[in-house]
């Protein structure tokens, strides 16, 4: 990524453009959060003898490179594989790309032995589910990194529970490739269709400060107040022309967060890229390695990046994150699959669209759309996905990755059902539930 100045907001798009790649070497990765718990339930401490940083240090005996900010530990690095550290300590595994989703699902297992069996000794625990079950956001520390320092000043002020998103959510996503314009836009437009579907079915955060709070999953009514500018939904990827000019241009609207310049993340309140580019800032000129950056501070539920990620769920119990990759391998990979998810969607409205976004948190499976509740929906989005899967290289044994997920859609079950059911056989009890919630 060059640092040479930007000359022309053609360029911009050619970020996307030139990422394409031949379907032969297409991949898919996973990033995976966990949320770190003391044996009470309680947040993990960052510093200390048992804290985060410690399992960091043990981690890099096991190979890993440390990334350093000052004198902290913010990543690690192994191969194709990266640990780092959200706002609130959640740990989140960058997984390698792979061919398959089983692959991929066996690098993901193969992590969380690894830091589970580091993290035990220190009193860590990480448990499944897309928010912190117990403790106020006041217990939460703060990871000591600087882009989240300007982050956290900036955001409370676009959003009532922007640091909540920051420091107490846990997702997960899975990336996908494209071989040209076309295909981005059709697995964009129609990986947005469908997310209030694939949210409601991976459903798994019930429970926050000690007690059920009426959602079945809060982290995604979290994000309905954290900085619309910069989330949601995309309604102008629904629109005819849709593509990477349009993408660009959205982004070059969206006020960025900092300028980085050796190592300093400076702050730039109300800065658009636009005017960065046209402009520059304190005799700085945009740069692409800037562009790249502001792409990352975007949260749209489907983002354009490199690759496609699609963010929208919650990352619960580990024989649904490990499905996740084939759902939307089937679901996109595939030309027909693709075609026969957006048909499920297709004739919803943007009013529709957005409505439906904001009752998936609480209905979850039991919302309706176009006359249908989602957890039909995602029964048949299930039976889409494992035809899809048939017709991808190395897919046929990704289909058994799907068989959890598709007996709670067949049920009209998420698991935060299971999670409130939990919690009522063992009262609220934390010692009793970090041994059911627990990975690894």
């Amino acid at each position: 990524m060059t640092d040479a100045p930007i000359t022309s907001l053609d360029q911009l798009q050619g970020y996307f453009r030139t990422a394409a790649k031949p379907r032969a070497a297409f991949r898919v990765g996973v990033e995976h959060e966990k949320i770190p718990v003391r044996e009470d339930g309680m947040p993990a401490p960052y510093e200390g003898p048992n804290g985060i940083a410690r399992l960091l240090e043990k981690l890099q005996g096991q190979g890993f490179t440390a990334l350093m900010e000052g004198a902290n530990v913010i990543a690690l690095e192994r191969g194709n594989e990266q640990i780092t550290l959200e706002p609130g300590g959640q740990l989140e595994l960058s997984g390698p790309a792979v061919q398959s989703a089983v692959a991929s699902a066996e690098a993901l297992d193969a992590h969380i032995r690894e830091v589970t069996e580091a993290a035990r000794p220190l009193g860590i625990r990480f448990i499944a589910g897309g928010f912190r079950p117990w403790g106020r956001i006041q217990d939460v520390p703060w990871l000591p990194k600087r882009r989240y320092a300007v982050m956290r000043d900036y955001l409370p002020r676009r959003g009532r529970l922007a640091l909540e998103m920051m420091q107490r959510t846990a997702t997960v996503q899975a990336n996908f490739d494209f071989c040209d314009e076309a295909e981005a836009v059709d697995k964009l437009r129609t990986a947005l269709g469908v997310t209030p579907v694939v949210t409601a079915l991976y459903a798994a955060s019930p429970i926050s400060e000690g007690r059920p709070n009426g959602f079945q999953t809060y982290r995604a009514a979290v994000w309905l107040e954290t900085d619309e500018a910069r989330c949601g939904i995309l309604p102008f990827a629904f629109e005819p022309g849709f593509g990477f000019a349009r993408y660009a241009q959205w982004a070059l609207d969206v006020p960025m967060f900092f300028v980085v310049r050796d190592g300093v993340y400076n702050p730039v309140h109300e800065l658009t890229f636009r005017r960065f580019v046209a402009e520059g800032w304190n005799g700085h000129r945009a740069t692409m390695h800037d562009w790249e950056v502001h792409l990352s501070t975007l949260f749209p539920e489907v983002r354009l990046k490199r690759t496609i990620e699609v963010r929208g769920a919650d990352a619960g119990p580990l024989s649904f994150v490990r499905g996740l990759a084939a759902l939307w391998r089937g679901l996109l990979e595939s030309p027909e699959a693709r075609a026969a998810s957006w048909a499920l969607v297709a004739k919803l409205s943007i009013d529709e669209r957005l409505r439906l976004r904001r009752e998936v948190p609480r209905a979850g499976l039991g919302a309706k759309a176009g006359g249908r509740s989602l957890a039909e929906m995602a029964v048949e989005l299930c039976r889409i996905a494992v035809a899809g899967l048939a017709q991808l290289p190395a897919g046929t044994p990704d289909q058994e990755l799907l068989a959890p997920l598709a007996d709670y859609a067949a049920r009209g079950r998420s698991p935060a059902d299971d999670l409130l059911a939990d919690f009522t056989a063992a009262n609220g009890d934390p010692a009793k539930l970090i041994k059911k919630w627990e990975l690894g």
